[in-house]
């Protein structure tokens, strides 16, 4: 329970308990003053009998009302008993009111018998009943028993003490007195005799009452206890020949009523029933009460012992015992053999019952796998389990008599200490349990980890106890390997994030000299591919050996994944910019310089660089912010050459932010029909004849503006004409879309002008994953040239082999199958990269496209201008036409012709072409080559305008397999 709820509670009762004061105080003010009235003789007789009659007339009426009233106000199993209740007083209010009528009315005496005595004999019977209803029922049929039984041996030994004192002699009487008497004495023993039902009730309530609204039970009880004894005085013979209304007797009768009519409202409204701290501080109490719990347990005695005081009374006095207490006493005495007869039988069943149960409790904590252990108030041990050996290596007789705070490790002390403290201040209602967990001193020294639920006991604790150590030495485990890399122990990504995190908002929150390192292994998947992946784990775990080595005790090394690695370096509140940063620089410096040292791996000598980028916690930075600046910075260096090391620039967010928008704009311009398609033409090197025309894709932006390749390829998977390795688009999918799109609507607007008359091959640029890619159908080309009806050979492929991992023979087969088709295959990118040798040994190749790399210095470079030659003697060798890329100048026209190159593409003809004036420049038919039209230097190639393929000179030149 809360504070300020226990609190509320606490005050409840005490503004209901204010006014219960009040009535208490009104109720003894009148009570009091009725009973000085009483004792004065209220100052004249015909007061005092006004008073003595219609007095306790009143006071009967208004208990009959209360109960009346609190009986329809409830709704549980006490209505019938205070419906009774207000029927008994309505009854002894009504034979007051009679006794007033003859008394004070009419002036003469009470005749006897009369109405007010059968009114005053209905008193009795419903209360006795009503309390009945309130008793706790028993639940066996012995119970019930016992019940009747302790009620006659209560009634039995007040009826022979009352025979014995006065009943005897009213019963004489009657049977020798003069005529009418015996209706007066037969009234005369009514009386004391229900009264002796009625105390035996109220006995036997006191010892069995409900616990539902005690407090208004007990109320009644001692109202109805006044009511009985102010009977008892009025019955005896020395007061009741005496008896006038208006006298001191009648003030307890006045009183027990208005006690009665107290009872339901005033104790109710004071406890309305018990709360959480009432069951708190009752659980807080001792469970046995010797005195008080012993009382209905003697109960039977008390009663035998007051019956032989009645009989030994008769004796000493001389008199003859009477036959009615010589039955009575026997029927007491037979009740309460057979009372104890039940009891013995009883005790015999729980002693059965108590050492089964202990046997059982025994066996159970003997048996248990737990250590339970019973402290003292002082933190002594009174009891171990024998548990204890197996669990602690220490028998149980040498824990007993021991301080529990030597068995707790020293660091735990304090907590368990303040633990238990808590925990026995809190009340057990609301906390009966708790749970610590702690490090025990085993037999053998060591400190083992138990759990133990606590109990109170007495003032002291049970402890159930057992051994979680391997649990913990789990828990760390998982928590570690949570936490770390399982190749290289490395904290993983999470701890990195939560260390980088804890530098920022902890104590050096303010500084902001922290730096994180984020490092690439250049080279590493070349490592993976070439001498496998056990190798590569090899160098991971040695590169991150010499990481954890470099950096400092405070700082943390972790791996990200794959070949990334990351360094935090803790601040050293330096306030300088320039020199933090000079000095973090060359930490990073030499990072690359240790992990770009070669590796021995499985007997060879490895070697990969490392690419790191730098990025500070600049003030209020996020962890997600600082460790995507290291991010950028690192890609910046990937990109800026490798193998160095790059400072985080805000400029390199807002490049990521402008192609993250590109990258949006790209997607929604698939979708809205916003890329136009154009041609650029290749021309024939000897006579400036067209000889096919390269599909090139142009973004056409909603203000009307064409975008190159090379200011929206950049973004996406796809390159035409470009070089590869361009950064991939953030949606793949989006890109083989961009492709399928131009590859499709250029093999439709050639098939267009096929039919027109213009029979000039396109070229289609196309990398060998996507050719291969298998969400692309395997007969996707085969089934658009049929769709279209483009004739054999008006489409080239060129082929762009980029990467080193393309499965040569699927790609082989491939192309096999479409030159079947009549589709030309050119090698794209050929001179530089991986294409140059391996793809030419192993693929079916048409022609060989220059690199523009070569072609861009083949006139200022003798060098590059021999490596062109070669490579031009090699395809003419082969019999394969070629094509150079970037033909952007006169010059280049005449080296490129004059080494034997047969064909070119670029502005020293044309630019890329619309429809329109592509076929213009169809219909014309050549573009004027620089210093005139001449023959190649060379044989092989076709000195005509077509792109014919000689595939017979291809065969005759075999390519031997590798």
């Amino acid at each position: 329970m809360s504070a300020p709820g226990a609190a509320l509670l606490t005050r409840q009762p005490l503004a209901g308990g204010g006014k219960s004061l009040v009535m208490q105080l009104l109720l003894a003010v009148v009570s009091s003053g009725y009973g000085v009235g009483a004792a004065l003789g209220w100052g004249s007789e015909e007061i005092a009998d006004f008073m003595g009659d219609f007095g306790l007339s009143a006071a009967g009426l208004l208990a009959a009302v209360s109960c009346f009233t609190y009986a329809r106000a409830i709704d549980s199993r006490e209505r019938p008993a205070w419906l009774l209740f207000a029927f008994s007083s309505l009854m002894g209010g009504f034979g007051n009111a009679v006794w007033g009528w003859h008394e004070v009315i009419l002036g003469e005496a009470v005749p006897k018998p009369s109405i007010a005595d059968f009114a005053f004999l209905c008193f009795a019977p419903p209360a006795i009943v009503g309390l009945l209803v309130l008793a706790k029922r028993p639940v066996t049929r012995a119970g019930w028993v016992c019940l009747g039984l302790d009620s006659w041996l209560i009634g039995g030994s007040l009826l022979t003490l009352s025979w014995s004192l006065a009943l005897a002699h009213a019963a004489r009487t009657a049977q020798t007195g003069a005529p009418g008497s015996v209706p007066r004495a037969a009234l005369s023993l009514a009386y004391p005799l229900l009264d002796i039902a009625l105390v035996s009730m109220v006995l036997v309530l006191h010892f069995r009452r409900s616990e539902t609204n005690r407090s208004a039970v007990n109320t009644a009880i001692a109202a109805l206890s006044l009511t009985v004894l102010s009977d008892a005085l009025f019955t005896s013979p020395l007061l009741s020949a005496e008896y006038q209304s208006g006298q001191l007797l009648d003030a307890g009768w006045f009183a027990g009523s208005l006690l009665l009519a107290y009872a339901p409202w005033g104790a109710h409204r004071t406890h309305p029933g018990p709360d959480a701290a009432d069951r708190a501080r009752a659980a807080e109490r001792p469970h046995s009460r010797p005195i008080t719990g012993s009382l209905p347990a003697l109960t039977p005695y008390l009663a035998a012992a007051v019956c032989t005081l009645g009989i030994l009374y008769n004796v000493v006095d001389g008199r003859k015992v009477d036959r009615v207490v010589v039955f009575t006493g026997c029927t007491v005495v037979l009740a309460l053999v057979i009372r104890q007869g039940i009891m013995l039988l009883d005790n015999i069943a729980l002693t059965q019952e108590l050492a089964q149960k202990e046997n059982h409790f025994r066996s159970l904590v003997q048996g248990s796998s737990d250590v339970i252990m019973i402290a003292a108030p002082t933190g002594t041990l009174r009891y171990v389990s024998p548990a204890a050996a197996g669990v602690y290596g220490r028998e149980a007789e040498e824990l007993v008599g021991t301080e529990l705070a030597t068995l707790i490790h020293p660091e735990d002390l304090g907590r368990v200490v303040h633990e238990v403290r808590r925990f026995l201040a809190a009340p057990p209602a609301e906390e009966p349990t708790t749970r610590i967990e702690c490090r025990f001193k085993s037999g053998d020294g060591e400190w083992l980890n138990v759990e133990s639920t606590v109990n109170r006991h007495q003032g002291g604790l049970i402890l159930n106890s057992r051994d979680v150590t391997e649990r913990v030495r789990l828990q760390a485990q998982l928590q570690h390997s949570a936490e770390h890399d399982p190749l290289t122990d490395l904290p993983n990504r999470a701890l990195f994030t939560r260390r980088v995190r804890q530098a920022l908002t902890g104590r050096r929150a303010g500084d902001h000299s922290t730096a994180v390192l984020f490092i690439d292994l250049d080279g590493f998947k070349a490592v993976n591919d070439t001498i496998g992946h056990q190798a590569g784990d090899e160098l991971l775990i040695e590169a991150a050996r010499r990481l954890q080595d470099s950096v400092r005790a405070g700082d943390t090394a972790a791996r990200l994944g794959g070949d990334e690695f990351a360094a935090l370096i803790l601040g050293d509140g330096s306030r300088d910019r320039s020199a933090r940063e000079y000095q973090v620089h060359e930490i990073a410096d030499r990072l690359r310089t240790t992990l770009s040292q070669p590796y021995r791996i499985s007997g060879s000598e490895v070697r990969v660089a490392a690419s790191i980028g730098v990025a500070f916690a600049d003030p209020g930075i996020t962890p997600s912010d600082l460790m995507r600046n290291a991010d950028l910075a690192m890609y910046r260096a990937k990109a800026g050459g490798k193998d160095r090391v790059e400072m985080y620039a805000p400029q390199m967010q807002a490049e990521v932010v402008r192609r993250a928008e590109l990258a949006g704009r790209l997607r929604t311009a698939l979708h809205e029909g916003e890329f136009a398609l154009l041609h650029q033409p290749v021309v024939s090197l000897a006579t400036g004849e067209i000889s096919a025309v390269v599909a090139q894709a142009r973004w056409r932006s909603a203000q009307g503006i064409l975008f190159t390749p090379a200011e929206f390829l950049r973004v996406a998977e796809y390159s035409e004409g470009g070089h590869p390795g361009h950064p991939a688009l953030p949606d793949a999918s989006r890109a083989a879309e961009l492709g399928r799109w131009l590859l499709e609507e250029a093999v439709g607007q050639a098939a267009e002008r096929h039919r027109a008359g213009h029979d000039v091959p396109v070229a289609v640029r196309m990398t060998a994953q996507r050719l291969l890619d298998r969400s692309m159908p395997l007969g996707s080309v085969e089934a658009l040239l049929t769709r279209n009806g483009l004739p054999s050979g008006g489409l080239v492929l060129e082929l762009a082999v980029s990467d080193p991992r393309v499965p040569f023979d699927d790609l082989e087969r491939r192309l096999a199958a479409l030159r079947r088709l009549g589709v030309l295959i050119a090698l794209d990118g050929f001179g530089s990269g991986y294409a140059a040798i391996s793809a030419l040994r192993r693929l079916p190749v048409d022609m060989l496209k220059l690199d523009r790399g070569l072609v861009e210095g083949v006139v200022e470079s003798p060098r590059l201008h021999k490596i062109t030659a070669g490579l031009l003697r090699i395809a003419n060798d082969l019999g394969m036409q070629s094509v150079a890329e970037g033909v952007d100048l006169p010059e280049q026209v005449m080296a490129l012709r004059a080494m034997g190159c047969s064909h070119g593409q670029g502005m020293a003809f044309s630019g890329p072409l619309d429809e329109y004036r592509l076929r213009r420049a169809l219909v014309r038919g050549t573009f004027p080559v620089p210093g005139g039209a001449a023959q190649p230097a060379l044989a092989g190639g076709s000195p005509g305008g077509s792109m014919a393929i000689h595939r017979g000179s291809h065969n005759e030149t075999p390519v031997p397999p590798a």
